[in-house]
């Protein structure tokens, strides 16, 4: 796998096969994806833990026909590559990498989009604005739920005894919640007249047929007709849905007398890649239980979806190619209309998270009750603070006012890049490896590629325009020490030496210092979005063992809003609230990684500090 490439290289875990599923699900929906979209743009590789499989152990009866692939072994994957959690697609270049399912998903549908234009049907899976499980898993719980919870939770499903019996996974009770819950939509109102509508077309139909016979066909075309509807951004319609203005008495109901939307797919009316996710993971479910029809009947609305994903075009022929044989339910197929639902109590968040937060009184009885305790906001001297970088003397890409930006918002960018790449350049040894994560346009680390060459600098990023960018700036300047990777941080992989975070937004600022002390590596940070920081799945507030003594987490939340009032127009004295809130948030962090990490934490400011509203740099090195 060394050398340059000539095309995009899709590389899918490859464990074992059951049936007909490719463990981990993440390969089975990437497959399945695949044809879905009959997409030929990539090159597959499955890629195996340990030794390649014989010929008698590896059989293809669960690959997609007419694919194309290559079989390998994790040692052969191209470097960039192995720092990564698959699937991962390496372009040809050879130094651009995604990683992370939902990621790698939505670039298929891309390729696929923009090597045959006419596919606008592919391109609708990513849903209205094209925003389909694109906020990253770390902060979206429903990205979390498809991405990740989901699948490893039917994967350890199926690891069990077909025979012995099991509760149904939380997980997959947490989405029968879901498909319970209203949908919502940018044109709720406009959409809920046309049911009305639709729906008083179909009484006066009902009135003129009194058999039951005639009635049930009728439910049947009314559940088509919403079928049609939700399928109408899939397909180009013969006789498309009607766009006249509803009948003035439609148009005058009020909201409240309006009947609820519900849901028809995973993310409400229409088909989305969501569903693309989750039909596979959930047809293993169905598999597993197939002699548990219980199971089946304690989930009415996965069962009642399962049954409409299949009627959606495309998805028969996907499951063909897959070898997938959908499961066919006894008795009746409208059974599950029938069943009561079994109320899901499940929460995704600690129950203190669900509580309305009510913030009363402001920082002061927060910060008065800390330093009874003696606990005080404390700002160590910057160790370089007359340090600056020749900006004169540097490429115009290493500028970052050579974009879009304002002369006097450049300056502040320099300003803020000289304070990190003072500290960086001190902690840095020839080899190192430095992360820039939530890289963004990459400023900080293209900086870092031109001015320490002996260095291995990655970047990154969640959001694909601003790592294309960063590359484009890169290309520009030949530089060859600098790979990008487009990924949520939890699917960066790789050791590296020094962490650094230019505006780490929120929780963000805490996923980077879990990243670095794991593999022990130095870090610098600067923090931003106080006000973003919220309980998580990985993460509680406060932080430390001794701030945690002291506060609960709602008047923790209170430091963490007021820390975000420093903005330039706002009075003296509120600011400089905010500022003593935002060294008592990070003070919270330095603590934490002190006493559980074994490292030499700092919390500084930048030089100047009217650089930036958002000036703490959190400084951390392993003792």
């Amino acid at each position: 796998m060394k050398g340059s490439i000539t095309e995009d290289h899709l590389y899918l875990d490859y464990f074992h096969q059951k049936e007909d599923c490719i463990l981990p699900l993440h390969t089975s929906v990437s497959l399945f994806l695949l044809s879905y979209c009959d997409c030929k743009t990539l090159r597959v590789f499955l890629v195996s833990p340990g030794e390649i499989p014989s010929d008698s152990q590896f059989t293809d009866k669960a690959l997609p026909e007419a694919l194309e692939f290559c079989l390998i072994k994790r040692c052969q994957l191209p470097s960039v590559v192995q720092n990564c959690c698959l699937p991962a697609v390496l372009e040809k270049n050879g130094t651009f990498c995604r990683a992370g399912l939902a990621v790698v998903l939505r670039h298929i549908i891309h390729k696929t989009y923009e090597a045959d234009p006419s596919k606008k049907d592919v391109l609708e899976l990513l849903g209205f604005k094209k925003t389909c499980l694109k906020a990253c898993a770390e902060v979206s719980e429903w990205t979390r739920l498809c991405e990740s919870s989901i699948p490893l939770a039917v994967e350890d499903f199926l690891s069990l005894s077909p025979d012995q019996h099991q509760s149904i996974p939380v997980e997959i009770l947490q989405l029968e919640k879901k498909l319970g819950e209203p949908v919502r939509v940018h044109n709720d109102d406009k959409i809920r007249r046309q049911k009305v509508q639709q729906q008083n077309s179909l009484v006066k139909k009902g009135s003129n047929s009194a058999s039951e016979e005639s009635k049930s066909r009728e439910i049947q075309e009314a559940s088509s007709a919403d079928l049609e509807l939700s399928f109408s951004k899939l397909t180009v319609q013969k006789n498309p849905i009607s766009t006249k203005r509803e009948p003035s008495h439609i148009r005058k109901m009020k909201k409240s007398e309006l009947p609820p939307l519900e849901h028809v797919f995973a993310e409400g009316l229409y088909f989305t890649l969501a569903d693309i996710v989750l039909f596979p993971c959930i047809h293993q479910f169905w598999v597993f239980c197939k002699n548990h029809q219980d199971k089946m009947l304690e989930l009415p609305l996965i069962s009642s979806w399962y049954q409409r994903v299949q009627e959606v075009p495309g998805v028969k022929k996907a499951a063909a190619k897959c070898k997938i044989q959908f499961i066919q339910y006894r008795g009746s197929p409208s059974f599950q209309a029938e069943c009561p639902q079994r109320p899901c109590t499940t929460s995704d968040e600690p129950e203190e998270e669900n509580e309305e937060a009510q913030f009363i009184g402001g920082p002061r009885p927060t910060m008065t009750k800390l330093m009874a305790h003696g606990i005080e906001a404390v700002f160590c001297p910057h160790p370089h603070p007359t340090w600056v970088l020749d900006w004169e003397s540097l490429p115009a890409a290493v500028n970052p006012g050579e974009g879009k930006m304002s002369s006097d918002r450049a300056l502040r960018k320099q300003q803020q890049l000289n304070n990190l790449v003072a500290l960086v350049r001190k902690l840095a040894r020839p080899g190192d490896v430095i992360v820039d994560f939530c890289s963004g346009g990459g400023h900080v680390g293209i900086v870092l590629a031109h001015i320490l060459s002996s260095c291995q600098i990655v970047l990154v990023e969640n959001k694909e325009l601003s790592l294309v960018r960063a590359k484009e700036r890169s290309d520009e300047l030949g530089l060859n020490n600098i790979w990008f990777i487009q990924a949520n941080m939890d699917y960066f992989k790789g050791t590296f030496n020094i962490g650094v975070a230019l505006h780490a937004c929120g929780v963000a600022t805490d996923m980077v210092i879990e990243r670095c002390t794991k593999v022990r590596a130095a870090f610098v940070i600067c923090p931003c979005c106080y006000g973003f920081i919220q309980n998580t799945a990985k993460f509680t507030f406060p932080r430390s063992h001794q701030f945690k003594e002291v506060l609960s987490y709602k008047e923790h939340m209170v430091l963490c809003r007021f820390a975000d009032q420093t903005a330039v127009q706002l009075p003296p004295e509120r600011r400089r609230i905010g500022k003593h809130c935002m060294g008592l948030v990070d003070l919270d962090r330095a603590w934490r990684v002190e006493r559980s990490c074994n490292y030499s934490v700092q919390v500084t400011s930048m030089e100047p500090e009217t650089c930036s509203p958002k000036n703490n740099l959190i400084v951390g090195v392993p003792v």
